[in-house]
């Protein structure tokens, strides 16, 4: 998507080649960066597996082996459920899970194992004191679809990932997992809006989770460089196919560089390791 913008704008002389590097969530693309110190032609786009991906598999890698660039965005969580269940607010959902006797644990579907989806449904065990089932799906499609198909009970899918299940009246979202509802006011369901979905923490479930769009370089690169890629993608951001983009998908526009970049990862850094230790999911 961000290739297509900087070709059609015309923001680069240079191409921008994209490159897949998919083993080990993310693993393959992070050693490559910090194998290539010094190399200005290389960037790469991370989520919260920056964090994650090292801590569960012990690959030799931190985030701070790379040069952070910039924040392009934060993915948004909500909890879904079946728009048939009998839950239409987290509390009665709450209620359930706190009387469902042993043994029938609620399932939670989710993308991928110890990664962002895992990680939420720990806080909510750990928010609770209640267990889950987790049932890890290839990707967010497989999740909202076995969602609708009552083979789990709920979900903490993007808001891409289910809105146009929610839009057919087959999911119905419960709580979004920010600090404050989202701006975008336009109706998407019925005369719902993403704003119309309360926070988590205003529902009684306090719990806040963010994942990572960001853009980073290998280490020991010259800050001109970096400066380079700081101003390409302030002008990607203002694109209207960038806007356009945030809007759909339900995106937090929040976007950072520099100091206060570097900062936000550390304390997200940290965050992820205090949750993860907490709920077995580091390698030993």
């Amino acid at each position: 998507m961000i290739q297509g913008v900087i070709q059609k704008h015309n923001l680069m002389k240079q191409s921008l080649v994209v490159i897949n590097k998919s083993g080990g969530a993310g693993a393959e693309g992070f050693l490559d960066m910090k194998a290539s110190a010094g190399n200005a032609d290389k960037i790469i786009i991370s989520l919260s597996n920056l964090f994650t991906t090292p801590l569960a598999t012990g690959v030799p890698f931190k985030w701070d082996d790379l040069t952070p660039v910039t924040m392009l965005a934060l993915d948004e969580f909500i909890l879904w459920v079946n728009a048939k269940s009998p839950y239409n607010d987290v509390k009665s959902y709450l209620a359930a899970m706190a009387a469902a006797p042993a043994g029938s644990e609620f399932k939670m579907g989710g993308t991928g194992s110890k990664q962002e989806d895992q990680i939420i449904t720990a806080a909510i065990e750990q928010n609770t004191g209640k267990k889950f089932i987790y049932v890890p799906y290839k990707g967010g499609g497989s999740v909202a679809a076995q969602l609708v198909g009552g083979h789990i009970t709920s979900s903490v899918n993007n808001p891409i990932e289910a809105v146009s299940q929610w839009r057919a009246g087959e999911l119905k979202p419960l709580c979004v997992f920010d600090e404050q509802r989202l701006p975008y006011k336009e109706p998407i369901a019925g005369d719902r809006s993403w704003n119309s979905i309360p926070t988590c923490k205003e529902s009684g479930l306090d719990i806040e989770y963010l994942m990572l769009r960001g853009i980073f370089m290998p280490p020991n690169v010259k800050p001109d460089q970096v400066a380079y890629y700081v101003d390409l993608f302030k002008k990607v951001r203002e694109t209207p196919e960038w806007k356009e983009f945030m809007q759909k998908g339900a995106f937090n526009t929040s976007a950072l560089t520099g100091k206060e970049f570097e900062a936000w990862l550390g304390n997200a850094a940290a965050t992820h390791k205090a949750l993860m230790d907490k709920a077995g999911f580091v390698a030993k």
